[in-house]
């Protein structure tokens, strides 16, 4: 029940790539392509473990869709994968963190019994005798920002700071700086308000792709497109 409800909770699909790292007699690595359609690498240190897996991804009708390697976690390439799942004492999770850190804004993963210490969860998956804990592995947003509207003109300059998914800063506009209302970062997706010139509360959706982040600024029911460059 917990496997199922943590590769729920990652939002796993026919579209995701799975890597379970220290994947045991391969459980989860054949619940990702058995019950939700993604296809799974299991990477597991001990032979004849790893043997197993593989043996039980055969019997599940799902060896074509699993792969099981036996390798050592911190040597194997898995990062293409676009959902991780661990199952690993606290301290290979933070030998691990700087890794997944680097994989792709978005990449989910989920950790069964154990955290990342100061890297908060995004959500806790609630358990018995254990929770389990997801995280989305965000977008680097720290720095000055120059933000241009639709016709190339500087409308704002944000600076921002970053602690994981936590990221806030101010947002100068003709000078005069304010802080962010309200920012989240999700992967990618960047989001805060502020009140303009005029007093209205604006929204602010940016799309961070490394040193570019476009998006829009909206006040009620009307949007104008904004583009975000890091200096």
């Amino acid at each position: 029940a917990m496997i199922a409800a943590m590769l729920a909770a990652a939002k796993t699909g026919p579209a995701d790539l799975v890597a379970d790292l220290g994947a045991g007699d391969g459980r989860i690595a054949i619940a990702a392509a058995r019950d939700f359609g993604a296809r799974a690498i299991g990477v597991e240190y001990d032979a004849k473990m790893a043997a197993l897996a593989a043996r039980n991804a055969a019997r599940a009708g799902v060896a074509d869709r699993v792969r099981i390697v036996e390798g050592d976690i911190f040597k194997e390439d898995f990062s293409r994968a676009s959902v991780v799942t661990l199952y690993l004492l606290p301290e290979l999770n933070l030998q691990l963190r700087p890794t997944i850190l680097a994989m792709p804004p978005g990449t989910r993963v989920v950790s069964y019994q154990f955290t990342m210490a100061e890297w908060e969860p995004d959500a806790v998956i609630r358990g018995t005798p254990w929770d389990a804990y997801l995280w989305i592995v965000p977008a680097p947003v720290a720095g000055r920002w120059r933000v241009a509207d639709e016709s190339g003109s500087e409308v704002a300059v944000l600076d921002l700071a970053q602690q994981f998914q936590k990221a806030g800063g101010t947002i100068s506009i003709a000078g005069t700086a304010q802080p962010l209302l309200g920012p989240t970062l999700s992967g990618r997706e960047f989001r805060f308000s502020f009140v303009d010139r005029d007093g209205g509360l604006r929204a602010v959706r940016l799309d961070v792709s490394g040193d570019r982040a476009p998006g829009e600024s909206r006040l009620g029911d009307y949007a104008v497109r904004w583009s975000a460059r890091r200096e």
